[in-house]
């Protein structure tokens, strides 16, 4: 004979699925009295559930006082749902940036208040490291540039634009690494850092006036990977 279904509760179900989420989730009543919490939310903050019942949002986002709580509700009278930039606060007083989405849902009673709270302190920092290292690319005195796997242009710094005469990193996007490294072994080392390799040589270029001297040009290349995936080629030119 075959066992009979029988359905979980709702409540039951609903924090089978808060326990899996990714992101922290504070469940509180229509003022902002926390009522459930969900285990990414005790990592988060530090505070396991039964510390924390009843006390205010603003215990863990500080930013959240019971006037802001009870705007939030009204706007979310026209809207779904709200997100807000805050921090969070975590048990042993550090503060991280977080990103809120606020939502009601009937749960205990009617006009609950969900607060879904990602923690973006790493993307915000890796946010100001790309920030810092674009800074870093676009002022540099060595022409820098990146090309994809078959050799077009994705980036060039101001530096490389004034050494081959282009007008804006847009013209230079219209060119292949072969325009301007024709020479062996420069193809040849291109193949090689699409392989991992980091490779260095020195040229001379002959100077275009007749009395002129030559030049010495350092060229490196290397791979331009994104984790374990290699995207394309970083390369170096610099005058020595």
């Amino acid at each position: 004979m075959a066992a009979l279904f029988v359905p979980r509760d709702r409540k039951s179900l609903f924090r089978q699925f808060l326990a899996g989420m990714y992101d922290a989730v504070v469940i509180t009543d229509p003022n902002g009295h926390i009522i459930e919490i969900n285990p990414r939310a005790e990592e988060h903050f530090g505070h396991n559930q039964e510390d924390v019942i009843d006390k205010p949002i603003s215990f863990f986002i500080p930013g959240l006082s019971p006037e802001i709580v009870q705007r939030v509700r009204r706007g979310l009278e026209g809207d779904r749902h709200m997100v807000l930039d805050a921090n969070g606060l975590n048990r042993d007083g550090t503060k991280f940036a977080c990103e809120v989405t606020v939502s009601v849902i009937d749960l205990m009673d009617p006009g609950d208040l969900v607060f879904t709270c990602r923690n973006v302190e790493r993307r915000r920092r890796v946010n100001e490291l790309l920030r810092a290292k674009e800074s870093a690319f676009a002022i540099a005195q060595s022409a820098l540039f990146t090309c994809d796997k078959d050799g077009n242009f994705t980036s060039a710094n101001d530096t490389f634009l004034k050494m081959f005469d282009l007008a804006d990193e847009e013209d230079a996007k219209k060119h292949v690494f072969a325009d301007y490294f024709t020479d062996e072994p420069l193809p040849a080392n291109f193949q090689k850092a699409l392989a991992g390799e980091t490779s260095t040589i020195v040229i001379v270029a002959e100077s275009a006036e007749e009395d002129g001297d030559d030049n010495e040009i350092e060229i490196t290349l290397a791979p331009n990977r994104e984790g374990r995936k290699i995207r394309g080629v970083v390369g170096s030119v610099i005058k020595v």
